[in-house]
């Protein structure tokens, strides 16, 4: 299967295909590669299968959407009725949810067969899928190396074309890391345009949903179903709809790229800077202009964001304590000694070792010192970005600052593994939307994410950007050897 989300929809449309057809397809291709890959946690082809007849009942009665019938990889992060959902964690892995998130309703009111849920980092915390009670996911370029993280199921079981789409989430750049290890295109909106009920929270003010795709197209198409206001989620943001296709053809004469001089320095690794050297000359081809912009902030983003994060997923993690739902410790003496052994066997090191220092800096004496001035420098680099949009209308740089590294490389660093995400974790703490799609290889074959960043609500124009690069260069085109 190497149709995108725009040709799975034609297909169906023209009656070439049924979601039955490219449903058992898919299956077939998990039961095949999943075991090799470790990108899905939980599969059901009964449920799946159910899914799609009734796309097909739907289409034969002339009541389908654009996308009804296409089947899609739903991120572990998202309660699905019905379905076990575990966040990569032993803490819910045998959780059963009762109720849709919001972004599952709005997938299943299209039309949207569910392949599956998609392995991914214990909560959402890690930038290689290494933390998941599960096992790591293995980066189908090379089984050797890390996916990325957190949504690195959803970016693998993509470029391994297990699913045609998936969704992900975005804390500090777990949409747009993966996505760039693995070779695809994937988009963070900005903060508040998809909702965030029923995706189970690490930071409540970073995390965001967004579409993993093989081109910006798809993902235009797949945010034109995600997005939209929910009223159970208190940070939703109240808009008109958007159709996020309508500005793909444009053309970019005249488009100001910037180029922020703090994305090109030490640490990015040279087969990368020349990648987006390059994606940059296609961009000056097409017609768009480039400035120097200046983020000096952005250098300070890693040392913020480890400060507000674990302190957001100290007081979302303290629910589960073994009272209400999820693991509990099978021998206790008395209630705090099962919430401390729960805690303790149910969590993995990276959850425990962010509660405990999230718990550190909002205690009393250090609240002061560590989190208000975080959030004081989270400040400054929402005004850099504002200062650097006033002369450009996207932002151009290296998603992340090296290709897919090996399995187990950094497991023992945790802050090697954090700068893992040093050009995308900005973009969170300004509520940004970003993305990124493919812009080359490596000496060893391994695919390279470019980033574009937009003003907030800027996805229409950023997509666009991304789309007109992708119809000059073939690089969002390329799969796995063997896939």
């Amino acid at each position: 299967m190497t149709s995108t989300i725009k040709q799975l929809s034609i297909l169906l449309a023209e009656g070439k295909a049924s979601s039955v057809e490219l449903s058992r397809d898919y299956l077939g291709r998990i039961q095949a590669l999943n075991h090799t890959l470790n990108a899905f946690v939980t599969v059901d082809p009964d449920k799946t299968l159910a899914e799609a007849a009734a796309a097909d009942a739907r289409r034969a009665t002339g009541q389908a959407d654009a996308l009804t019938g296409v089947p899609i990889a739903h991120k572990d992060i998202f309660c699905a009725e019905g379905w076990l959902t575990t966040c990569g964690s032993k803490m819910l892995s045998n959780f059963v949810s009762p109720y849709d998130a919001h972004v599952i309703e709005r997938f299943k009111a299209a039309g949207m067969p569910c392949l599956g849920k998609t392995n991914m980092d214990e909560f959402a915390m890690g930038s290689s899928n290494e933390t998941s009670f599960f096992g790591p996911v293995k980066n189908p370029w090379d089984t050797a190396r890390v996916p990325g993280g957190s949504s690195g199921g959803s970016a693998a079981c993509v470029a391994a074309r297990l699913a045609p789409a998936a969704t992900g989430t975005d804390t500090g750049g777990s949409i747009r890391q993966p996505a760039a290890l693995c070779g695809i295109t994937g988009l963070k909106p900005t903060y508040g345009v998809v909702s965030r009920y029923g995706m189970i929270a690490f930071a409540s003010s970073l995390d965001q949903g967004g579409p993993m795709a093989r081109t910006a197209e798809d993902c235009a198409l797949l945010l034109n179903v995600m997005a939209g206001f929910d009223a159970r989620d208190s940070t939703s943001l109240e808009r008109e709809k958007e159709d996020y296709t309508r500005d793909l053809a444009k053309p970019l004469a005249g488009l100001r790229i910037g180029l922020p001089r703090e994305f090109f320095g030490a640490g990015l690794s040279g087969d990368t800077a020349k990648a987006v050297e390059e994606a940059i000359a296609q961009y000056r081809k097409l017609g768009a202009e480039t400035v120097e912009v200046g983020l000096p902030n952005s250098r300070l983003s890693v040392a913020a964001y480890y400060v507000l994060a674990p302190a957001e997923a100290s007081s979302n993690l303290s629910r589960f304590d073994g009272v209400r739902y999820g693991y509990r410790t099978p021998e206790y003496k008395d209630l705090t000694d099962m919430y401390e052994k729960t805690r303790a066997e149910g969590f993995g090191a990276e959850v425990k070792r962010r509660i405990m220092i999230g718990t550190y800096v909002l205690s009393h004496g250090y609240y002061d010192a560590y989190y208000i001035q975080a959030q004081r420098l989270r400040r400054l680099i929402a005004n850099d970005f504002a200062e650097a949009f006033k002369v450009c209308d996207v932002i151009l740089g290296p998603t992340a600052p090296t290709t897919a590294f090996k399995l187990g490389e950094k497991a023992d660093d945790p802050v090697q593994m954090y700068l893992s995400d040093i050009y995308t974790i900005a973009v969170n703490l300004a509520g940004l939307p970003g993305m990124s799609l493919p812009c080359g290889f490596d000496g060893q074959g391994l695919p390279i994410g470019l980033q574009l960043i937009g003003d907030y609500f800027g996805e229409a124009k950023m997509l666009n950007v991304a789309h007109q690069y992708q119809l000059a260069t073939d690089w969002h085109t390329r799969a796995p050897k063997g896939i």
